[in-house]
């Protein structure tokens, strides 16, 4: 009988191990155990820090600096980098708009390849005066010489 429980014991206790060393490496993938996947990261987060500083064209160092670049939003297709700016410009730094702050909660990046990555994830943005707006995005990124760079872009309000 005492065997029975030592190795019952044992056994216990090879499972709580083999579950730690899982969720370690659950959490560390989260946090970007993958150096590709922190170079996204570090995309996403450094257009995080520029919206939030109200820089816009900062922000748009994210995106691929090219006529290609799509962006899927409120039933409207914007096609091309310039066009994309021109976009955001209106809706956010027009006459009476504003930037607000904005995170990204739920966000998860998936590498697709050695030269692609999907992230998705909710947009939150919050105003000066405490309104607020949320939605759903995805984006598509590719390795391109100068690093990783969103090549499409598809969000939703609501």
């Amino acid at each position: 009988m005492a065997a029975r429980r030592i190795v019952a014991g044992a056994g216990l206790a090879g499972l709580l191990v083999a579950w730690g060393a899982v969720s370690s490496a659950d959490s560390a993938g989260r946090a970007g155990g993958n150096p590709d996947e922190r170079a996204v990261r570090q995309v996403l987060d450094r257009q995080t820090e520029a919206w939030n500083r109200g820089d816009l064209t900062g922000y748009m160092q994210g995106y691929w600096r090219s006529p290609d670049l799509t962006f899927y939003s409120g039933g409207t297709i914007t096609i091309g980098w310039e066009e994309t700016l021109a976009r955001y410009r209106k809706r956010y730094q027009s006459e009476g708009k504003e930037m607000g702050k904005l995170d990204f909660p739920e966000e998860t990046i998936e590498l697709l390849g050695p030269d692609a990555a999907v992230a998705r994830g909710r947009w939150h943005l919050v105003m000066s005066g405490g309104k607020e707006s949320s939605g759903l995005y995805t984006v598509i990124l590719k390795r391109l010489p100068e690093g990783w760079r969103i090549v499409h872009d598809h969000s939703s309000a609501g």
